[in-house]
């Protein structure tokens, strides 16, 4: 029986929906959230207020 000599070597993918793109993410998403409230918090009202 033949075996194969080289064992192939799996590359992460540099795009689509994967672990750990989606962790980054999350990360990005929960440190724009607490910006949100820190700045919020400074101006005493929501951004979106006129």
């Amino acid at each position: 029986m033949l075996e194969p000599t080289i064992i192939p070597q799996r590359r992460k993918p540099r795009y689509g929906f994967h672990s750990h793109t989606e962790k980054l993410n999350g990360r990005m998403a929960m440190l724009g959230f607490i910006a949100l409230m820190v700045v919020e918090a400074t101006l005493g009202h929501g951004l979106l207020i006129w």
